[in-house]
């Protein structure tokens, strides 16, 4: 489980960076890059605190 959170984080985190890029080079539009960037923020704070500082048990 925490695996998947862990990768839905980093795309979430993927879907607010990468857009801009793409605007700047003018690959998509400001509406699209808008939308993706909405969706990606959404994705990683719903995510990120449920596997961010937390321990990883031990193992003995």
């Amino acid at each position: 489980m925490r695996k998947l959170l862990i990768t839905i984080s980093f795309l979430g985190l993927a879907l607010t960076i990468i857009p801009a890029f793409l605007v700047y080079h003018e690959i998509i539009d400001f509406a699209n890059h808008k939308t993706l960037a909405l969706i990606g923020t959404l994705l990683w704070l719903s995510t990120a605190p449920f596997w961010m500082n937390k321990k990883q048990p031990s193992n003995p």
